[in-house]
């Protein structure tokens, strides 16, 4: 790992992987923070950090593809689910054609705390953001699209299943 460090490219490389790891533990910290000021375990938060980012793009999630998400087992997401259900903060719907397919939604109050929550923080990353060129914002998305899929390759190769 030090070996690449020491050239140019490696030097890149290394603020890279360490400014995404900053990135990361920031995410981790507000997704904390979230859960705690909603009265929330963080599992749960993070959970519903999920749902509400699917229904945002305009394609609920259903509990088996949540499982795969935030890595538990689907007994562990199906008590996870009935809890969050429980406390009003989402609901399961069978809109689907194939009435087997159940998609998770959030409900009004939730999605008014998130909103509450994150809306700052959207409004702080749309402002870095919009500093640069949308062509440099779109060559780093693809990166990070990239990155990505490697680390879930790896994942999904290298490293043992989540027990949840």
């Amino acid at each position: 790992m030090d070996a690449t460090s020491s050239s140019p490219d490696g030097d890149h490389r290394a603020r890279m992987n360490g400014a995404l790891r900053a990135y990361g533990e920031g995410y981790d910290r507000v997704g904390r923070a979230f859960a705690a000021s909603a009265g929330l375990y963080s599992t749960d938060a993070i959970a519903l950090i999920e749902i509400l980012r699917a229904e945002e793009q305009g394609q609920p999630i259903s509990p088996a593809r949540l499982s795969e998400r935030i890595g538990l087992t689907s007994g562990a997401t199906s008590t996870l689910l009935n809890r969050l259900e429980s406390a009003g903060h989402i609901r399961r719907s069978r809109e689907n054609v194939d009435r087997r397919v159940v998609t998770l939604h959030s409900t009004p109050g939730i999605q008014a705390t998130a909103d509450a929550f994150f809306d700052p923080l959207e409004v702080a990353l749309a402002a870095v953001m919009d500093k640069y060129q949308p062509e440099d914002v779109g060559r780093l998305v693809v990166l990070l699209e990239e990155l990505h899929s490697t680390m879930q390759r790896f994942s999904s190769e290298h490293l043992p299943k989540s027990e949840g």
